[in-house]
């Protein structure tokens, strides 16, 4: 090859390199653009929300947030999402998703009479027997229709024992961890196969105290309870005062009893006072309300009887009974209005159901292992109780949106979903903890979410559309606050803001 050949290849080979090596700059410019361009958008979300989180009243905190892709399950933010943290009431999400799973969006709890004796004209020989599954939604009529379903059968006397069985659980009332000063109220009631709710929240093992004004200062308020029992007794150490003067009332059971103390001033002309109590061993107090609506009915004892507890004969027969109101329809007061009562009873409920054991225990073992199928850690949570009352119980928040990502697939998905409380919806059935929170224009009706709080610890986590109609998932832990709650809810409503009013340039 002579010179001028070698050179003219060298200049072809030259501009190939050259054009290589530009398409190739080219092709990594264009890549970069479009990976910036992605990065742009996420970290657009990014800076908003490490600006509301840059906030005075997290210093101190231990903050988790976790925000995924509804489609994708990817991470789109995270602070601390990995870190442990104390959920409060969004313990119950896993408490409901394990049940939805586990006993069925159909399952009914059942109370059952039964009798070990004969029926002779209409005098019934023999013990009645009360014997509670768990219900949470048994009310006093539902023992008076108990009474009306005896009387039709013929039987208007009975010669024996009432007796309430309440064995379907174990004997523990009161989860581990619950703290001392919550056992005298509602949200820290005792736990019984057998119980009873006094209005259509179902706040089972409580009665409701309500306190009215007299006419008169110097007098004792009215005091008054729901349903009447013979089981509780209130001391009225209130006083009436003047008008316009400030209304103080505390109402409180006394620990290891049934006694309940009101007391306090209530000023003429003022405001109703009420509240749920806790009825220490709950068993009793549906055996003598039952006791009450049985007379009511005309059922009348003949002789000595005693009101007892024990369990009921293998073949004692069933002469009434009743069935709560489906699993799909208990989840809206359990998870609209968090009521504690019904994460434990769940909870013991699944026990007995996979493992024939009624307990905390064995019941935790079922969640756990349920949630472990939508994507949970068990290696990194810690279950406590089923309501999330407990301080100990741990979840990262990146767990929950994983999991709240993976249940959108079960068949029951939408149970779950409308059991959730909606934002700014006022009736108290849809709304429920969140009727009066995030009203505003993006956030009303679209965040689907449950709330939490226990002392120290807010949460909030659930289901929200940004303003391009993205799908978000989200999760907000607060542990370790100081101060009012309301300065974290505060907070916690900016984040689901921020997602709400968000739209993203490029698909996530």
């Amino acid at each position: 090859m002579n010179k001028k050949t070698c050179n003219l290849v060298g200049l072809l080979s030259l501009v190939v390199i050259l054009i290589a090596s530009f398409l190739f700059v080219q092709g990594e410019w264009l890549w970069a653009k479009a990976n910036e361009e992605h990065i742009e958008a996420g970290t657009s979300l990014e800076e908003k929300l490490k600006e509301v989180l840059d906030n005075e009243y997290l210093d101190g905190t231990v903050t988790g947030v976790s925000i995924r892709h509804g489609d994708t399950g990817e991470v789109l933010f995270s602070q601390d999402g990995d870190i442990r943290l104390h959920p409060a009431s969004n313990m119950k999400l896993f408490t409901a998703v394990a049940a939805l799973e586990t006993l069925g969006e159909d399952y009914r709890f059942r109370t059952e009479v039964l009798t070990d004796g004969k029926k002779k004209g209409d005098v019934l020989h023999g013990n009645l027997y009360l014997k509670g599954k768990g219900d949470p939604t048994l009310l006093r009529e539902d023992l008076q229709q108990f009474a009306k379903e005896l009387k039709e059968q013929g039987i208007t006397k009975f010669k024996g024992d009432l007796i309430g069985d309440d064995t379907w659980y174990d004997d523990e009332r009161l989860s581990q961890d619950l703290n001392w000063s919550d056992e005298p109220f509602y949200t820290g009631a005792q736990v019984s196969a057998l119980t009873l709710s006094p209005d259509n929240d179902y706040d089972a093992g409580t009665i409701i105290v309500e306190v009215t004004p007299t006419d008169k200062t110097g007098e004792k308020a009215s005091v008054s309870m729901r349903p009447e029992t013979e089981y509780v007794v209130i001391e009225n150490n209130t006083t009436m005062v003047a008008a316009g003067e400030e209304k103080k009332i505390s109402i409180e059971r006394q620990h290891g009893n049934n006694k309940i103390m009101v007391e306090g001033k209530m000023p003429l002309g003022g405001t109703l006072t009420r509240s749920w109590s806790s009825v220490w061993e709950p068993t009793g107090y549906v055996i003598d309300v039952f006791k009450q609506t049985l007379g009511e009915e005309g059922v009348e004892f003949i002789g000595k009887f005693k009101v007892k507890s024990e369990p009921a004969p293998k073949d004692a027969q069933v002469v009434a009974f009743k069935e709560s109101m489906p699993l799909e329809e208990l989840l809206i007061p359990f998870m609209k209005l968090s009521n504690n009562g019904h994460g434990e009873v769940l909870t013991k409920e699944m026990g007995k159901v996979l493992f024939e054991e009624g307990s905390w225990e064995k019941g935790l073992e079922v969640i756990e292992k349920s949630v472990r199928d939508f994507g949970v850690r068990a290696d990194t949570v810690q279950f406590r109780d089923g309501s999330g009352m407990s301080h100990k119980t741990v979840i990262p928040a990146n767990d929950i949106t994983q999991m709240l990502f993976e249940v959108q697939e079960a068949s029951w998905f939408s149970v779950f979903k409308h059991s959730l409380p909606i934002a700014g919806e006022t009736d108290r059935l849809i709304g429920g903890t969140l009727r009066n929170r995030l009203t505003g224009e993006f956030t009303k009706g679209n965040v689907t979410a449950k709330t939490g709080s226990i002392s120290g610890v807010s949460s909030l986590s659930g289901y929200v559309k940004a303003k391009d109609g993205t799908d978000l998932i989200f999760s907000i832990m607060i542990n370790n606050y100081l101060g009012e709650g309301r300065n974290i809810r505060a907070v916690e409503d900016a984040i689901a803001n921020t997602l709400a009013e968000h739209e993203f340039q490029t698909k996530q």
